[in-house]
C-alpha cells in the first residue's frame, strides 16, 4: 500500500474536504504525489504568466482556501509518461464517482470523456466541482 509523503500531505492540507476524501483512496491504488493544492496571488500570477495556467488570480479554484483543486502527478514523476497521468486522472474520476462527487480534470474540461479535445492538457489538475 502506498502513502503520501510529508509534503504531499502538507499540500493536500491546504485542499477541500472532499479532494482529501478522494485523494486518500487513490493512493491506495496508485502511487501519486500531490504537486499542490492551494496557490497564492503570486503563485498563481506566476503560472499564468509561464503560460502553466489560463487564469490569473483570483480565478483558479487553487486560489481558494481550502483548494477547490489539487495538481497530482503518478510517483516517480516522469512528465513524457501521458499513459500512467491518465491512468491517475481515471482513478479519481473513478473513486470521486463512487463517493458521490462530481471533479473535472485538466486533460478533459469539458467532461466528454475524449481527451483527444481539448486545447489546453493541464494532465495533473483535479478539481472539485459543487
Amino acid at each position: 500500500m502506498y502513502k503520501f509523503g510529508k509534503s504531499s500531505q502538507a499540500r493536500l492540507e491546504t485542499s477541500d474536504d472532499r479532494l482529501k476524501e478522494i485523494s486518500s483512496h487513490v493512493i491506495n491504488i496508485i502511487d501519486h504525489t500531490v504537486l499542490q493544492g492551494h496557490r497564492t496571488k503570486e503563485e498563481q500570477n506566476d503560472y499564468f504568466h509561464k503560460g502553466l495556467s489560463k487564469l490569473e488570480y483570483p480565478n483558479s479554484k487553487h486560489n481558494n482556501l481550502p483548494s477547490k483543486a489539487i495538481d497530482v502527478a503518478p510517483y516517480p514523476i516522469d512528465w513524457n509518461d501521458i499513459p500512467r497521468f491518465t491512468q491517475l486522472v481515471g482513478a479519481y474520476k473513478g473513486v470521486a464517482l463512487m463517493l458521490g462527487y462530481k471533479i473535472r480534470c485538466g486533460c478533459d474540461w469539458d467532461g466528454d470523456g475524449d481527451i483527444r479535445d481539448q486545447s489546453f492538457m493541464d494532465y495533473p489538475h483535479i478539481e472539485i466541482l459543487d
